[in-house]
């Protein structure tokens, strides 16, 4: 699922195999930008803001992408068979003599002045990842809406650019609440360490294959993903719900044992779920 962390990887691998090359060619399946084509121009730099990418290219344009749910760009060499989904499920391509990027199911790809960016990305709170981060205005804005469930105040990309539904679940066990936990209802000292344990934990896991949380051998993550088995702590059998309005899944996961405050009943016939796949380890 990506995060702020995959996201930061994609950049990394976009912006080594382009950035300061010609691209030889380009393609954009989607309707808005099929005749585009960039070829000739040189790819200045491959960015990460949040969960969003930022390819800026020559002649003063980027192209915005955003990964969502399923999406994610492949870089393969010349000559190489792409390998990433079937061809309907590609919405750009961007090739360089010796590399070619290949962007599947992305749900976002726009082509805009670079001087326009903040159009696109302006909205996003401090960046984990990046260089603005600033972790006394990120808690100020999470905990700006002192009623609002805490994993939704996470989840919302203008308080802070980078945490999804994986850090979501497992920082809010870290934390000892649950992601129904009212912000304004999260001890001070807790608070206090939430904006450092963010970052901690995105920056571990920017350069690693699997998403790592626990520090324990064959255990990548503490709760999210493992329903119904046994919390790595207490043992009690983890759970799941969907949180939100509904309007996207958002499964979170949570132990009821080591986590305090609000959450759904087990049963509970508008959020409980036991539909998401398990995940090893």
């Amino acid at each position: 699922m990506p995060e702020g962390d995959t996201v930061w990887q994609a950049a990394r691998r976009l912006h080594e195999a382009l950035a300061g090359k010609p691209l030889t060619r380009s393609d954009f399946r989607v309707p808005k930008y099929a005749t585009v084509d960039l070829a000739g121009r040189r790819v200045l730099s491959t960015i990460p803001r949040g969960k969003h990418l930022l390819t800026r290219i020559e002649g003063g344009l980027t192209l915005h992408t955003h990964l969502r749910m399923e999406g994610a760009w492949k870089v393969f060499d010349a000559g190489e068979r792409w390998r990433g989904g079937p061809a309907y499920q590609i919405r750009a391509v961007l090739a360089t003599a010796d590399r070619t990027a290949v962007g599947y199911r992305l749900p976002v790809v726009e082509l805009l002045r670079t001087t326009e960016e903040e159009r696109v990305v302006g909205h996003l709170g401090p960046d984990l990842l990046g260089p603005d981060w600033d972790p006394g205005r990120a808690l100020a804005n999470v905990l700006a809406d002192p009623g609002r469930q805490l994993g939704e105040a996470l989840l919302d990309q203008r308080n802070l650019a980078g945490i999804g539904n994986v850090y979501k679940s497992e920082l809010c066990f870290l934390l000892g609440v649950t992601p129904w936990l009212p912000a304004g209802a999260l001890p001070a000292d807790r608070a206090e360490k939430l904006p450092g344990l963010a970052k901690r934990l995105l920056e571990a896991n920017r350069d690693r294959p699997v998403r790592q949380t626990t520090g324990l051998p064959r255990h990548d993550l503490f709760v999210y993903g493992r329903a119904p088995r046994p919390c790595l702590r207490c043992h009690t059998p983890v759970r799941v719900a969907d949180q939100g309005d509904g309007s996207q899944e958002r499964p979170t996961y949570w132990c009821p044992t080591c986590q305090t405050g609000p959450a759904p009943a087990p049963g509970s016939p508008q959020r409980w779920r036991d539909k998401y796949p398990r995940r090893t380890g």
